[in-house]
């Protein structure tokens, strides 16, 4: 995360079309998803190097947990409205009691014969340092892709081109959040790296936030993702919405629904749409014509029905 590269000019939002994409849309809102909830189970998931001994690695579980276990009261005296000295006294003596009971299970099971490794209690330490360290990221993710011809995402996220891939443009007040993912290399974060993050070494920091939130396998190098950080669920857009992009396979309708509620927006959005380019497997952006879908919708089935009965009323007040 520390040295940055340029931010390509325009980031793409593959979209199944349903409820939240409609909110995406219409009410400029992203989704930022829980990591855990990712289509590969390994990604934001580090295994730890434990290349410290076990004190260290004691002290740096002791005081994730204490860190953890106090934010989590904090939070909760602070709704029921708790506050002044007592209350921190009481936070801190209790967040310590939860790392002493943490650590001494840790060493109740040190002695599990099953454990064949040189050094269980290393191992254990090291497992639950891991675990502590993954507890700390509550943030969410929304994840974005430099390419809207790549035919992969279509058919992956784009609900195989029924849906839409929505483009944004970044604002300079929102790219302190937005981070390149990295592909290749170990799932590895060493344990003196987190110990040293905890001590307060930024750049420490920096390599372990890269290695939990910014590393995937090789495999999935064909998506190019961006990754925006922040609150999970539904919140307000930092990006702005420039365009968005139909499937090859995407109804009249959809198209017609999404530009008609468009309309009226402020800043304008462009639409486009996918078509293959000929000869090729190759895909192209092309802008969307729409002067005839708006002809043809809103539509209402029985006026054709209608239209045709009127003839035959007059066709038959002409027989004898």
């Amino acid at each position: 995360m520390a040295s940055k590269p340029s931010i390509p000019r325009r980031l793409f939002k593959y979209r199944v079309f349903n409820n939240l994409t409609l909110d995406i849309i219409i009410a400029d809102n992203l989704f930022y998803a829980d990591p855990s909830t990712f289509n590969d189970p390994l990604d934001t998931r580090p295994s730890l190097n434990t290349d410290l001994p076990a004190s260290d690695l004691e002290r740096a579980v002791r005081t994730f947990v204490e860190r953890r276990v106090g934010a989590e009261m904090k939070a909760a005296a602070k709704t029921i409205r708790y506050k002044g000295p007592k209350t921190l006294d009481h936070i801190s003596r209790l967040s310590r009691l939860q790392a002493d009971r943490v650590i001494s299970e840790v060493n109740y099971n040190t002695g599990d014969p099953t454990y064949e490794m040189a050094d269980p209690h290393q191992y254990l330490l090291g497992r639950q340092l891991e675990k502590e360290l993954l507890l700390q990221y509550e943030k969410g993710i929304v994840s974005l892709a430099q390419r809207v011809t790549c035919p992969l995402m279509w058919s992956h996220y784009g609900d195989q081109h029924r849906g839409v891939c929505i483009g944004y443009s970044v604002p300079s007040d929102a790219q302190h959040d937005l981070h390149k993912v990295k592909y290749g290399g170990k799932r590895l974060v060493d344990a003196s790296k987190v110990l040293a993050m905890l001590d307060g070494d930024k750049d420490a920091a920096l390599q372990v936030d890269e290695a939990v939130l910014l590393r995937k396998a090789a495999s999935w190098q064909y998506e190019q993702e961006w990754r925006l950080i922040g609150e999970r669920g539904v919140q307000n857009s930092p990006l702005e919405l420039e365009e968005i992009i139909f499937g090859m396979r995407c109804t009249e309708a959809v198209k017609y629904a999404v530009i008609a509620a468009l309309d009226n927006r402020v800043r304008p959005v462009r639409f486009y749409e996918m078509r293959e380019l000929h000869g090729t497997f190759n895909l192209k952006k092309c802008p969307l014509e729409d002067g005839e879908m708006r002809a043809f919708f809103p539509r209402r089935s029985r006026d054709i029905h209608e239209a045709f009965e009127s003839v035959a009323d007059a066709d038959a007040e002409k027989q004898p």
